[in-house]
């Protein structure tokens, strides 16, 4: 039970406890921006070939991906967000909160849609620890609209997850102390693995990755071992351990108190001087730590506080300066905004 709750502290939105106020009865995530319909389809993976780092009696790694793609048209069936019982864990820590609105949070893809046909870029990612891969829907819903397949992996017990035979795992590498350089190598192997088994199953263009949080983190180390990754984004997260030398294009996306370069965490500027290719440092102001992801714009549509941004202004910021990122290294367009950028809160500083 102790991990559990740990979980459900790290994860339930990062925010400071506090009476609710009346919540939506349906929270929604915001609109895709491409003009392609969105399909997403779950896969269920297991690798034989190594044992659970989190649970001794695993002998073998099981794995829950999420991939959103392109569709020739959307189909009936809505994509669930997240189940009741995944909602009510999360939301413990706020009793005023229905425990179960989360898993009501209306997507815009569909279960049964039609991929379109063709070579396709692919973009991993990897959420923040203790957080489902669901907080990375809004991101993977738009890049999927504009023609990317998108690739989320669950880590298996740093976040709760159900699987297809019902089964809801918690996050049992919550402990106080955890080593989040275990936790960055642990999640190498699943995204090297997760990557050799979506190239199987769809024709694969180039690669890049984008995490928030550990997944940031876990962005450098897996473009360090593995070269097929072409181009990587952390979004708020620190560095542990710091990478060495990327040659390859990397953009850092961060909230102000931490990750201004007189900011908390001092990782990015260590980090940022390996790093050898195209880079960027960009800031949100008013930004939090929440803001990259989904918790950023449904936080206050449940009832909870929003950030200084605002939750909506700072995830579409978000999905704005990521696109430009991907479309420039995955696709070779123009992104004159990462350069100059175009909205007054964000700040670029290297």
């Amino acid at each position: 039970m102790k991990r559990t709750l740990t979980l459900v502290t790290a994860a339930a939105l990062t925010l400071a406890n506090g009476a609710a106020a009346q919540a939506a009865t349906t929270p929604e995530l915001p609109r895709p921006t491409g003009k392609a319909a969105v399909g997403m389809s779950t896969l269920h993976l297991v690798d034989s070939s190594r044992p659970d780092p989190w649970n001794p009696a695993a002998k073998t790694r099981e794995l829950l991906v999420s991939v959103w793609y392109p569709a020739r048209k959307a189909g009936v069936k809505p994509v669930r967000y997240l189940t009741p019982q995944e909602s009510a864990l999360i939301l413990k820590p706020f009793p005023d909160v229905p425990p179960e609105i989360l898993s009501r949070t209306r997507t815009h893809a569909t279960t049964d849609a039609v991929p379109r046909g063709g070579r396709l870029p692919l973009v991993l990612m990897s959420p923040g620890f203790s957080w489902p891969r669901a907080t990375m829907t809004t991101l993977a819903e738009d890049f999927a609209s504009r023609g990317y397949l998108v690739a989320a992996v669950e880590h298996t017990y740093e976040a709760v997850a159900t699987f297809p035979d019902g089964r809801t795992t918690t996050c049992l590498a919550c402990v106080k102390g955890q080593d989040q350089a275990k936790v960055a190598a642990s999640r190498v192997k699943d995204v090297r693995f997760v990557l050799n088994e979506v190239k199987k199953r769809w024709r694969v263009g180039d690669v890049a990755m984008v995490g928030v949080s550990a997944g940031g983190n876990t962005t450098a180390h897996a473009m360090r071992a593995d070269r097929r990754i072409k181009a990587g984004v952390n979004l708020d997260g620190t560095f542990n351990p710091v990478p060495g030398r990327l040659t390859r294009p990397f953009l850092l996306l961060g909230n102000p108190a931490s990750h201004e370069p007189t900011g908390k965490d001092e990782t990015w500027g260590q980090a940022f001087a390996n790093m050898k290719g195209w880079k960027r440092w960009l800031t949100i102001d008013g930004s939090v730590h929440a803001s990259f992801t989904d918790y950023g714009v449904l936080q206050p549509q449940i009832g909870l506080p929003d950030s200084e941004v605002g939750g909506t202004r700072g995830l579409l910021l978000t999905r704005t300066y990521v696109g430009a990122f991907l479309d420039k290294h995955l696709r070779g367009k123009k992104a004159p905004l990462l350069d100059r950028p175009e909205d007054s809160v964000v700040k670029r500083w290297k």
